[in-house]
C-alpha cells in the first residue's frame, strides 16, 4: 500500500534494490522493505550506523549512530526505525514522521528565522 503525498510515492528507492519510497517530507523518508515500514531521519544522512538497538523514546528497533558534541562525547541517536509490519500499521510510522517534520521545521524557524 502507497502513501500518495504528491512525491516520488511508489517508485523504488535508488539506496536499496529491496526497499519501496512510501512518503517523503523534508527531514524524513518511509520506505518499506518487505517486512518492515522504515522512517529514516534525513538530518543524520550520511552518519554510520554503529549498532541495531531498540531506540529508549520510541521503544523501537532502531539504527543508532554517534554525534560528537564539542567536548568530544558521543552521543547515541537513531538515524533510522524499523517498524515490523506485523506489530505496527502505517499510521505508527507517519505518525513519528509527522513529530520529526514538526520538531525540525520549529528549530529551523528559531535557528534560521529568515530562511
Amino acid at each position: 500500500m502507497a502513501i500518495d503525498d504528491g512525491s516520488d510515492s511508489g517508485k523504488q528507492d535508488h539506496h536499496s534494490h529491496n526497499e519501496w519510497t512510501l512518503r517523503t517530507g523534508s527531514f524524513y523518508t518511509i520506505t518499506d522493505d518487505g517486512s518492515a515500514y522504515v522512517l529514516l531521519d534525513r538530518t543524520k544522512r550520511g552518519l554510520e550506523p554503529k549498532e541495531r538497538s531498540v531506540d529508549e523514546k520510541t521503544g523501537i528497533e532502531a539504527d543508532m549512530g554517534v554525534i560528537y558534541g564539542m567536548d568530544g562525547v558521543g552521543h547515541k541517536v537513531p538515524i533510522r526505525w524499523y517498524y515490523t509490519k506485523d506489530v505496527h500499521d502505517i499510521s505508527d510510522v507517519t505518525g513519528h514522521a509527522d513529530s520529526i517534520e514538526k520538531r525540525y521545521t520549529e528549530l529551523r524557524g528559531l535557528t534560521c528565522p529568515d530562511g
